[in-house]
């Protein structure tokens, strides 16, 4: 028993020293772990309550904001909100907020944590979103006193803890001490010479469930870090592919779009590989390598049927196949009926609001329908697990993620649409509206470029559908099941590759000039677009015209080189656009060309991005005045092309990419007179202020990047999977729970 003692006092001692140690460290990390979780619940709070506080800062409704303000601090932990504006005024708080807290000089939105008479609070200035009112911030202070009293419970149960281990150590000590006096002395020398004395964790049988979990949950937690640190991420194609392994690891991810990322072609009797010029595929390649996928598209190309299997399937890129495209075929009627029938004479018309008339043919509708269901059942075949990712791209699959939906229950369904939205009034032409809206709501993300395509998004699924609506969130429910609608702005690769192998701008500049014999004192506008109705064309010859009237000094000093490629010719507005177009840029020529100048050189022809943004470096400014676009990707190829930072954007503010470039010179395409003064002025604009102009905007193309809106999209599909796995847990243990869906 003595012998016993030796070992058991000190054994207390080293637990009470532990003890002493170990409660200043549990206390320190209960405080950051609650401090992190302020920080968060601050973050969500100013989040959610800027859509409601916006409209009543720019009313300067004081009595409604003081309401807004004291509904959110009924939370027991929530202390007191308060509301500061540019100039570090407190402009509006509630009766809580405490009288020592003032406006910070600075947009930091690093906590505080201040003792007041009635304890400790955690005060966080939240800036708000740019283009919030005033620019101002949200300082949002949380009660701490729970924290410390939670903390008074672990010291509590710390000391029990210790305590009672103390005895059990004490107890199976001594019965081990007077049970085997030798094996006790062997284990001691085991001890002293470091042989076994506990199993590795790894071996213990026992604690491998306990191990498993454990890991999950560190998983989890880490997952969980990163996808909140998203907006500090640097986006590229390897930071693409790191987020594929680490958010949607060994996820199956499928892609269906009607154009195909590689299009085998029949040229002088071979077979070529081409890739189209088109931002959607820039966007999903790097996906598609990244995660090894399938790519379901239409196969358009002359040789397409020669390069696929048996099971319409052929690996791309040629020169390191990283995934597979599954082809679809569609017969010429399918073709006629759903690509140029309802899609691009029916929805494409409806959506942009551009003063061309939608028609609407049942047999249109019906081939659409048709291919709608072939692609589906496409994906479908492809799909080797219950709970794919699917990327459904643009207005042709309206239908398709219902459909998709009905076959996968449990598939992640992300729908972009790359066209705008249109208003409620102007939507319900449509004779199938409802069915339209159904379908879409099939997808658990829907995506649109801007938030006002959102907006009119939700204000048609209010007017035509019996469904539930979360404005707050940006939700809609149907049957059950959640569609989250956001807005992810598209964008174009940084550093664009078609930049490698560009000559310097001074030999861009003379090459365009020799090519299309233009004098070097001459001045260069460009415009880059197809020949569709939507883009302004029209509108932009006209401007041009009417500088001329307004500026003759530019007559004879001033080209427009306009690019335009071919598009839908088989569609009759379109043919009878392009008529009007060669009309109208025949008409200004004859009206002030001269031997040796043409105001406006039209090729209206297909050319190579190496050809454009040679073009885009030779040029002085680029006019972009689009009557209704969801993006134009344009904008921000002409901004990429110009390392030089320096030429003018010209764009309309009826074009997505209007809201992300704000130091370009915005016009209104349909006031002529506006226009030609701003063409004026972006010729007359000084070097400086072109750079400072440029510079911004590339810093924002840098960071808002093609990788990043794909990872956006990704990330929250991440968020979606992970709360739907959590809630099947959930279901599988019996447990009940409250979810979004109920």
């Amino acid at each position: 028993m003595r012998l016993s003692l030796r070992f058991i006092i000190p054994l207390a001692a080293i637990l009470t020293l532990m003890a002493y140690g170990l409660v200043p460290l549990a206390d320190e990390l209960t405080k950051q772990w609650f401090i992190r979780d302020l920080d968060l619940r601050a973050q969500l709070i100013s989040t959610t309550i800027q859509e409601p506080l916006a409209p009543l800062i720019e009313k300067n409704e004081a009595h409604k904001i003081k309401s807004l303000f004291e509904r959110f601090t009924k939370d027991e932990r929530l202390f007191a909100l308060g509301y500061c504006d540019n100039t570090n005024r407190l402009l509006y708080k509630t009766q809580t907020f405490p009288a020592g807290i003032e406006c910070h000089g600075t947009n930091s939105a690093r906590p505080e944590l201040l003792r007041l008479k009635k304890g400790a609070v955690h005060v966080s200035f939240r800036p708000l979103q740019d283009d919030f009112p005033e620019n101002g911030r949200l300082i949002v202070i949380h009660d701490m006193s729970f924290v410390e009293g939670r903390s008074e419970l672990t010291r509590r149960y710390i000391f029990y803890l210790f305590l009672i281990l103390g005895a059990v150590i004490s107890l199976v000590t001594v019965f081990i001490a007077q049970l085997s006096w030798k094996g006790w002395i062997s284990g001691i020398r085991a001890i002293l010479k470091g042989e076994g004395l506990v199993r590795p964790l790894s071996q213990a049988h026992e604690l491998k469930p306990v191990l498993k979990d454990v890991r999950a949950l560190v998983r989890d937690l880490e997952r969980d870090r990163k996808i909140r640190d998203e907006l500090q991420i640097s986006w590229s194609p390897r930071t693409l592919k790191e987020l594929l392994h680490n958010e949607l690891a060994g996820d199956e991810i499928l892609i269906v779009s009607n154009r195909e990322p590689y299009i085998h072609n029949h040229k002088e009797g071979k077979v070529i590989v081409q890739v189209p010029a088109s931002g959607l595929v820039t966007a999903l390649e790097p996906i598609m390598r990244a995660c090894s996928g399938t790519w379901i598209a239409h196969g358009s190309g002359t040789a397409d049927k020669e390069a696929v299997d048996e099971n319409d399937h052929v690996m791309v890129p040629p020169d390191k196949p990283a995934y597979r495209i599954r082809r679809v075929w569609l017969s010429r009627e399918e073709e006629l009926g759903y690509y140029y029938g309802f899609a691009n004479e029916g929805l494409w018309p409806l959506c942009h609001i551009a003063h061309t008339r939608p028609i609407f043919r049942t047999s249109d509708w019906e081939k659409y329908v048709q291919v709608n269901r072939k692609f589906a059942e496409a994906v479908v075949s492809e799909a080797k697990t219950e709970d794919p990712v699917v990327l459904v791209q643009d207005y042709h699959f309206a239908l398709l993620p219902r459909m998709v939906r009905e076959k996968l229950p449990h598939a992640t369904i992300i729908s972009f649409w790359h066209i705008p939205w249109p208003n409620p009034e102007a939507f319900g032409i449509c004779p199938w509206r409802e069915e339209i809206l159904e379908g879409i709501l099939g997808s658990s993300i829907l995506g649109f470029h801007t938030r006002f395509h959102c907006n009119n998004f939700l204000d048609s699924v209010d007017r035509f559908m019996e469904c539930r609506i979360d404005r707050e969130t940006s939700t809609v429910s149907l049957e059950k099941k959640l569609t989250a609608i956001n807005s992810y702005p598209i964008s174009i690769e940084w550093p664009s590759r078609w930049l490698k192998g560009q000559k310097p701008i001074p030999d861009c500049r003379k090459a365009v000039r020799r090519a299309n014999d233009i004098a070097p004192d001459c001045k260069i506008g460009i415009g880059v677009d197809r020949l569709d109705y939507t883009k302004g064309i029209l509108e932009r010859f006209v401007t041009i015209e009417r500088l001329f009237e307004l500026f003759p000094e530019w007559i004879g000093k001033f080209t427009f080189v306009q690019i335009a490629a071919p598009t839908r010719s088989s569609i009759t507005q379109y043919q009878s656009f392009e008529n009007q177009v060669r009309a109208l840029a025949s008409q200004i020529n004859q009206r002030f060309a001269t031997s040796s100048w043409n105001p406006i050189i039209l090729k209206a022809e297909h050319h190579g991005s190496e050809q454009i943004f040679e073009y885009f470096r030779a040029s002085d400014l680029c006019f972009v005045s689009s009557l209704h676009d969801g993006m134009n990707l344009v904008a921000k190829e002409f901004v990429s092309a110009r390392d030089d930072e320096q030429g003018v954007l010209v764009l309309s503010q009826f074009a997505g990419a209007s809201r992300e470039l704000p130091e370009a010179v915005i016009v209104n395409p349909y006031n002529i007179d506006q226009c030609a003064q701003a063409l004026a002025g972006a010729l007359n604009m000084p070097e400086r202020e072109q750079r400072d102009r440029m510079r911004s905007m590339r810093g924002l193309l840098q960071e808002f990047n093609i990788f990043r809106w794909a990872g956006r999209m990704l990330i929250d599909a991440a968020r979606i999977r992970q709360q739907n796995r959590f809630f099947g847990k959930l279901r599988e243990s019996g447990l009940r729970y409250f979810s979004a869906e109920k």
